[in-house]
């Protein structure tokens, strides 16, 4: 075929949609059972910090009220909705095992046979192995470990005091919510700026929208300063700990037994830790030299020095909106507008042959 997608959540169906309006043949490869999925395993109480009236992808607006912050699963059926509406060939349950370079364009192998495409855009997010510090070996075994990514509900830990290292937008909102039921204390690697969720009457995100922040290119001096500062939308944990809600304490660095170690050699008993602590890339079925040496794309706003692959829906790939659920749908028609001229070249030099 023309174009194969890997990864059917909301880049490659953004792709997808752009894609149909051409004459390309294409198909999307997802390993889930369900458009979505990837969402519905998120943790229970995930809502966006982004209202519904910027939460849409080409073509469909988001099914909510403006003003409203979708949670996971709303988000889910919105995906799953889009795939439907515009007939997308998602071809589902489908674990890609191999992708490799040929003559005449990549050979990809799955789960379910081998696939071959002239183009190929890999648009899973490339970060999605959990990353938890080689310490945490030296944890006991009954002290209760949990990367952010694998973390569901306060009920999923055991009564006690609770850990939560690391930070960001999910790691917040999870201490937050842990706060309620449990002794929670944050070992924060480093200071982050705390936006509110409404400032002046108006959503936060939506005036970093009005002011081009968010659309910022990554190169750009506005973007450099915000991928240093990226902030923490609406969970303010610092009044949380002025109201005796949890504790904040600095970077863990070290773990034995049942204590964890924190900068500056204080230690902390501990009956759990949620490690948000971030995703590395997991890309090894990826046999194509484009990785470096932290295994991570080589690449500029997602195109690669090997002609036909892409990447979509990485961090920061063109602006910080790039990771976000309604901005994808750009980069999305960005690198479709790479494809089609990558297939014309290509249709231009058959002809003449």
């Amino acid at each position: 075929m023309d174009v194969l997608i890997i990864g059917g959540g909301q880049a490659g169906l953004a792709l997808g949609y752009h894609r149909r309006r051409t004459g390309l043949t294409f198909l999307i490869l997802d390993a889930d059972e369900r458009v979505g999925d990837s969402w519905r395993r998120r943790y229970d109480s995930l809502v966006l910090f982004t209202p519904a009236e910027r939460n849409d992808l080409s073509g469909l607006p988001f099914p909510a009220l403006p003003g409203h912050y979708p949670s996971k699963d709303e988000v889910a059926s919105y995906l799953e909705g889009y795939a439907r509406t515009f007939a997308l060939p998602v071809r589902l349950s489908t674990h890609v095992l191999q992708l490799r370079r040929e003559p005449s364009g990549f050979m990809v192998r799955t789960s379910r046979g081998a696939y071959r495409a002239r183009q190929v855009i890999v648009a899973t997010g490339g970060f999605t192995r959990p990353h938890v510090p080689s310490f945490a070996e030296r944890l006991a075994a009954d002290v209760t470990q949990v990367h952010s990514s694998q973390y569901r509900h306060p009920g999923s830990l055991p009564s006690g005091r609770v850990l939560m290292v690391g930070i960001g937008n999910s790691g917040a909102q999870i201490a937050a919510e842990l706060a309620e039921t449990h002794d929670v204390t944050m070992a924060l690697g480093r200071r982050q700026p705390v936006l509110p969720q409404r400032l002046l009457g108006r959503d936060v995100l939506d005036l970093l929208w009005r002011a081009k922040l968010i659309s910022a290119p990554t190169e750009s001096k506005v973007g450099r300063w915000l991928r240093l500062s990226d902030p923490v939308i609406g969970t303010n944990l610092r009044a949380l700990s002025r109201r005796r809600r949890l504790r904040l304490a600095g970077r863990a660095v070290d773990a034995d037994h049942r204590t964890v170690l924190l900068a500056g050699g204080t230690p902390i008993k501990v009956d759990s830790v949620v490690w948000a602590t971030g995703l590395n890339a997991d890309l090894t079925w990826l046999q194509v030299p484009v990785l470096d040496a932290r295994r991570a794309p080589i690449q500029q706003h997602g195109v690669t020095d090997t002609p036909g692959l892409y990447f979509l829906r990485l961090p920061w790939q063109r602006t910080r909106g790039s990771a976000l659920l309604g901005d994808v749908g750009r980069d999305a028609a960005w690198i479709a507008a790479w494809v089609e001229a990558i297939a014309s070249t290509h249709a231009k030099g058959r002809s003449m042959a």
